[in-house]
């Protein structure tokens, strides 16, 4: 995998939300649970994988489909049907889910 897991991509809309710390969880399939906590990863865009930022990974934990809840979808500024019909979208038919906890790594001043 080498560098796959020194970067994580995130839809654009998403940038100012994560810039400003108000986003702090991603939900992901398996094939991007790989993150290692304490590890710092760059973030760039999906749609043109411009790097906006760094995040330090602070936990990866499995979340079944079915117990996606009102505080994740909080995090994830949608509402709970929004989430959950953007990660059917995402991932059709994924029962078993990541949630990676991140926070933003300031850039030194």
């Amino acid at each position: 995998m080498g560098n796959s897991s020194s970067k994580i991509t995130f839809f654009q809309w998403l940038r100012p939300l994560i810039e400003s710390g108000q986003k702090t969880i991603t939900i992901r399939d398996e094939s991007e649970s790989h993150y290692e906590p304490g590890s710092i990863v760059s973030v760039h865009t999906l749609e043109t994988d411009e790097k906006f930022c760094d995040i330090e990974i602070l936990s990866v934990e499995a979340l079944r489909f079915e117990d996606i809840n009102d505080t994740h979808a909080r995090q994830e500024l949608l509402s709970l049907s929004e989430l959950k019909a953007l990660l059917k979208d995402i991932y059709p038919g994924e029962e078993l889910l990541y949630v990676i906890s991140y926070r933003l790594v300031e850039e030194p001043r």
